[in-house]
C-alpha cells in the first residue's frame, strides 16, 4: 500500500526538531531511520501529516564512555552499537542484541532512538534496557528530563514521550566482572520480529545467583520485567534454574497471532529464559 499523503521537513538540530513538532501538533512525527514508521505507514497504520528527518541531527549519533556508564545518541545506528569496543567491552549485551536486529540492511540505517521511540513490544532492544536498567534522556520545549526505561513504555506502540519531545540519549550502566549476560528469542526467519525475547542479566555471588533482571520480549503489550523469575532465581543454582524458569511467564499477556498462539508464547517464555540463564552464567 501507499501511505496518505504527507509533508517533510529536514531538523537540522535537536532545537530545530522540537521546534518543527510544536507547529504542526500530535499530527507530527520524528523519522530517524524509517524502519519501524514507514511499514506501519504503509498499513496505514500511522498517518502523519509532516515527517521531521533526524537524518541529519549527528550531535545524536555517539557512544561516549562516562565512567559509571555509557552515553548513546539516539540517532545511533544498530551496526555503530554492534562494532563499538567500548560498549562490546562494557556493556556487552547491548552490543549483541543489536548484532540480532533484523538483516544487515535495518542495522545500517536502523537506529536505537527510532526503535526505543516507537516502543513496539517485539522489538528486542526495549527489552535489553528493560534488564540494564538504562535511563532515557527526553528534551522538548521546558527541558530536559530523565526517564527511566521500566517507566518509558506505556501500552501497544505508546511511550512517555510527548508529541513535541525528542529522546536524545540512552545510559546504559557498565556491566561489572561478576556480572553475566544473554539475549535468546524466537524467530522463524532471521529478519522478523521476535515471536518471543528473553534477555537476561544475573549477578553471580559465591557458585549461585545473587540476582537476577529478566526482560521479555513480545509477552504483553510492552515490553516487561518477568518478576516472579527474578524472586525464583536469587539464590538458586545450576541445579534448581529449570525449577525457578517455570514461572518465567506469570504476570504476562501474551497475544494469540498467526506466528504463535498465547500458551506457545508462554512456553517459550519458560524455554529462552532457562537458556539464557544458563548462557549468562557461563560469561
Amino acid at each position: 500500500m501507499i501511505p496518505v499523503a504527507f509533508d517533510y521537513k529536514v531538523a537540522e538540530s535537536v532545537e530545530h526538531a522540537i521546534d518543527l513538532l510544536r507547529q504542526n501538533g500530535e499530527d507530527a512525527k520524528l523519522l530517524a531511520g524509517g524502519h519501524s514508521l514507514i511499514p506501519i505507514m504503509k498499513l496505514r497504520l500511522a498517518a502523519p501529516s509532516m515527517l521531521v528527518d533526524l537524518g541529519r541531527v549527528d550531535e545524536l549519533r555517539y557512544i561516549r564512555d562516562e565512567g559509571d556508564h555509557i552515553a548513546i545518541g539516539a540517532m545511533t545506528r544498530h551496526c555503530e552499537l554492534e562494532r563499538d569496543q567500548t560498549l562490546r567491552e562494557h556493556c556487552g549485551l547491548l552490543s549483541y542484541t543489536a548484532s540480532l536486529v533484523g538483516d544487515p540492511q535495518v542495522r545500517h540505517r536502523g537506529t536505537i532512538g527510532g526503535s526505543i521511540s516507537h516502543g513496539d513490544a517485539a522489538s528486542d532492544l526495549p527489552s535489553a534496557l528493560l534488564a540494564l536498567e538504562a535511563e532515557l534522556r527526553v528534551k522538548g520545549p521546558s527541558g530536559e528530563r530523565t526517564v527511566r526505561a521500566q517507566d518509558f513504555f506505556k501500552d501497544y506502540l505508546q511511550t512517555d514521550l510527548a508529541p513535541d519531545e525528542v529522546l536524545t540519549e540512552i545510559r546504559v550502566p557498565k556491566l561489572g566482572s561478576g556480572t553475566g549476560w544473554d539475549y535468546q528469542k524466537f524467530n522463524r526467519r532471521a529478519q522478523d520480529w521476535a515471536v518471543v525475547g528473553s534477555c537476561v542479566v544475573v549477578e553471580r555471588s559465591n557458585g549461585s545467583i545473587g540476582s537476577a533482571r529478566v526482560a521479555l520480549t513480545n509477552m504483553g503489550a510492552t515490553p516487561l520485567r518477568a518478576r516472579a523469575v527474578e524472586e525464583a532465581l536469587a539464590g538458586a543454582d545450576t541445579r534448581s534454574l529449570e525449577e525457578a524458569c517455570r514461572v518465567a511467564d506469570e504476570g504476562t499477556s501474551p497475544s494469540s497471532d498467526v506466528a504463535a498462539s498465547a500458551e506457545f508464547r508462554r512456553h517459550l517464555a519458560r524455554v529462552l529464559t532457562r537458556r539464557a540463564v544458563e548462557q549468562a552464567l557461563q560469561r
